[in-house]
């Protein structure tokens, strides 16, 4: 037996760029809110988990891949399920679907921690994870921690500002995707090409105040932008593959 949960929405003219395509930001955004709903229904949420278990979610890597860019005003499905609760990590899978058709897929890795002295919790002690998995709908597929190229050049230093929060007072992951978007200048994208395949990973809280030096690397197709603080922390990293559209 299968365990998933589905959404449909509007792509709005807020989550679309000058081409009309959904942003990276925005797609990952539905993705997160599905696993948030998703959690909800199955009794996983942050409250439940604080309540019974003093942890709570933070997630570790997200990674997607779409076949040709999602437009305004396409009703965009997000269906998703989780893979079980073995080890420290739980990963959860995605389709993305317009008209039933699947036009792109996700995974997210999780881990779970504890809410006071933030050590990673194994999942197989979580009792609302077991039977509630997607069963034979579960990818194969897993998010390795990327390796940077050696040269990485400076695009910019960014300040971490209040609109870039969210309810755990620090930066939100779908804002990294705005970082990233920004420092490849995406608005001089080629109206040929689309970003079609994106990989986060996150490495460390950003609050507002605090600057992150926005460097690149290119290795062969693929583009590696990362955010290194001021001692040379890295808060996230990410790898950017791009695609042409298919008319």
């Amino acid at each position: 037996m299968s365990c998933f949960y589905e959404m449909t929405l509007s792509v709005n003219s807020r989550e679309v760029d000058g081409f009309g395509r959904c942003k990276p930001s925005a797609l990952l955004g539905h993705m997160q809110e599905a696993a948030t709903m998703a959690a909800q229904g199955m009794n996983f949420n942050r409250t439940k988990l604080l309540e019974r278990y003093n942890a709570f979610w933070m997630l570790a890597r997200m990674w997607y891949q779409i076949k040709r860019p999602v437009l305004w005003a396409e009703s965009l499905t997000v269906k998703t399920w989780h893979r079980g609760g073995r080890g420290a990590i739980m990963y959860r899978d995605y389709d993305l679907l317009i008209e039933g058709e699947r036009v792109g897929e996700g995974v997210s890795a999780w881990v779970l921690s504890d809410f006071d002295s933030r050590k990673l919790l194994r999942l197989s002690g979580i009792e609302e994870l077991k039977g509630t998995d997607g069963g034979e709908l579960c990818k194969k597929k897993q998010l390795a921690r990327l390796c940077l190229p050696q040269h990485m050049e400076e695009l910019e230093v960014r300040t971490m500002r209040y609109s870039d929060t969210d309810i755990n007072a620090h930066v939100n992951n779908t804002r990294y995707a705005d970082f990233i978007c920004d420092g490849l200048q995406m608005q001089c994208l080629d109206a040929g090409l689309f970003l079609k395949q994106m990989q986060l990973g996150y490495e460390a809280e950003s609050r507002p105040g605090e600057c992150l030096s926005i460097r690149k690397g290119v290795l062969d197709d693929t583009y590696f932008v990362a955010g290194v603080d001021e001692h040379g922390k890295t808060h996230f990293d990410a790898s950017v593959i791009f695609g042409e559209v298919i008319h």
